[in-house]
């Protein structure tokens, strides 16, 4: 077999080695059922298990208790984006957005279809450097809601202390850094994560929502477009994404036996450190985008003096084993994406190449 990669990809993201072990194992004949993962009936008893344990597992990590509901379902992050105000935000109100990338952009596009909007802080006229200040923040006069996003992917910033609006409820676009580190979970009424960053495979997306916003969703949208469809039916309305709710438990189960959230922050700390430290004490060769207080632990994006070395480094660092480190085809430059399942080796082998490319060319 060819030797296994760091995968530095923004999504689909490197998978625990120890749950593709376990995927491996289970792949012919899932817990002596005599069958796959892939061809055993949603509705069995040993799929509603995954279901449910899946479910539990993300209430524990989170520290949630029964107000909170865990759905599984379909389409991506992209669908939720018009999903939350199709069932949210009714005419006499207005949905606050918060725009901090590309992703809280179209957020607020889609929103714009089913109602009235108000940026609520921006970031845009610096490119995105940084996360808003919480005094930047002007809410509307009476938002349905405000919505925000958690780590941006492209641009490399993260929010280090999530806002709170008190009554107002606050949702949440957590798909690439979700279980990254503590938070309070609480303070949410919805939150949403593409699974393919920092849960497990692309095909799931996992919406953890306060039980009252999941009643009474207007009857005047499509049947699988409201939030209660999926809720009353514990997420098998129609056949679920079984394979990768499946990973999804099992990635889960990992991050508990690492030290839950408050290991995952340990690990995820020092594997940014190692590279932004290269950047830092670079002199310049490596420029970081973000500024330092909104720099963020899932995403590191950064620049070379030409474009022509950032081509030779991305090339090079392939050979060498390093994958998925051009930056986003929007912005160019370089990324690493260091999600939770990205090992301590793979963050010191990059270290060592940045090292080894800038003495070579600086």
């Amino acid at each position: 077999m060819t030797q296994r990669v760091f995968n530095f990809n923004a999504g689909p993201a490197a998978l625990p080695l120890e749950v593709l072990k376990e995927v491996q194992g289970e792949m012919l004949n899932y817990r002596e059922t005599g069958m796959s993962i892939l061809e055993i009936s949603h509705r069995s008893k040993a799929y509603e298990a995954i279901n449910r344990e899946a479910e539990a597992n993300l209430k524990e990590l989170l520290g949630l208790g029964d107000n909170y509901k865990v759905l599984f379902l379909q389409g991506g992050a992209s669908t939720q984006f018009a999903m939350i105000p199709m069932n949210f935000l009714p005419a006499d109100r207005t949905a606050d957005y918060i725009l901090t990338g590309a992703w809280s952009e179209k957020a607020l596009k889609e929103a714009k279809l089913f109602g009235n909007t108000h940026v609520a802080a921006t970031t845009a006229e610096g490119n995105y450097k940084r996360i808003p200040h919480l005094d930047e923040i002007q809410l509307s006069d009476n938002p349905a809601y405000v919505h925000i996003t958690s780590n941006n992917t492209i641009f490399g910033t993260q929010w280090k202390k999530l806002p709170s609006f008190g009554q107002v409820p606050l949702i949440a676009d957590m798909s690439s850094d979700i279980l990254n580190q503590p938070f309070a979970a609480e303070d949410f009424s919805l939150i949403y994560a593409g699974a393919q960053k920092n849960l497990g495979p692309s095909g799931v997306t996992v919406v953890i929502a306060r039980k009252e916003l999941l009643e009474n969703n207007p009857k005047d949208i499509p049947t699988m477009m409201r939030y209660e469809t999926h809720a009353k039916n514990d997420s098998l309305y129609n056949t679920p994404p079984a394979f990768s709710v499946y990973v999804l438990n099992l990635v889960l189960q990992w991050v508990k036996s690492q030290g839950g959230l408050v290991g995952m922050k340990k690990h995820n700390e020092e594997k940014a450190a190692l590279i932004y430290n290269a950047i830092d004490q670079s002199g310049g060769f490596y420029t970081g985008h973000a500024q330092e207080d909104s720099r963020s632990l899932m995403n590191i994006t950064f620049r070379l003096p030409s474009e022509e070395l950032e081509k030779a480094f991305a090339s090079q660092a392939e050979k060498a084993g390093l994958i998925g480190l051009k930056g986003h085809r929007s912005v160019g430059g370089l990324r690493a994406s260091t999600y939770n399942a990205m090992t301590l080796e793979g963050c010191q082998a990059l270290q060592q190449f940045m090292l080894q490319f800038q003495q070579n060319n600086g």
